[in-house]
């Protein structure tokens, strides 16, 4: 565990890395990605950092999400000669469920839920459930999703 640290904190080249990270992490620089804080990324994650991506704090992420800033153009004859990329910004306290795919250029705001399964093609406003493919906010988060001390198991 200590050393499975000491590389990620070279590879984000952050000293004060207070992420976790489960392994098999991927992604294609590192330096790239930037950590405001505590956040917890789940197995199989892959982020493909062409462009800088932004977690703030308390971000979560579940097992099999992809983060990609890299794209192509869409007509073919460009498709070989150029590459595109957009950084992407989650901001805190997000969580995003498994199997998501986030695509360049998107910002999810502060507090959201990101649905299992979901491709986000566009900026999510915070506070909101987003879901589906592509994702659309379903709602905004209220003071009725907190959880009733009658609702948690012992």
């Amino acid at each position: 565990m200590e050393r499975r640290t000491q590389i990620l904190k070279k590879l984000f080249r952050d000293d004060n890395l207070t992420a976790i990270i489960k392994p098999p992490f991927h992604c294609d620089y590192g330096f790239n990605i930037h950590f405001d804080g505590f956040s917890f990324v789940n197995y199989n994650c892959s982020i493909l950092d062409t462009s800088p991506v932004y977690l703030g704090e308390n971000v979560f992420i579940a097992p099999n999400v992809c983060i990609a800033c890299a794209g192509h153009t869409i007509h073919p004859d460009d498709r070989c000669v150029y590459n595109t990329s957009k950084p992407i910004r989650i901001e805190k306290n997000v969580w995003i469920g498994a199997n998501v795919v986030i695509l360049p250029g998107v910002t999810i705001g502060e507090g959201c839920v990101i649905g299992a399964g979901s491709v986000v093609t566009k900026d999510i406003p915070p506070f909101s459930v987003a879901v589906g493919n592509p994702c659309r906010v379903l709602r905004k988060i209220t003071d009725d999703d907190r959880v009733r001390k009658e609702d948690v198991l012992d």
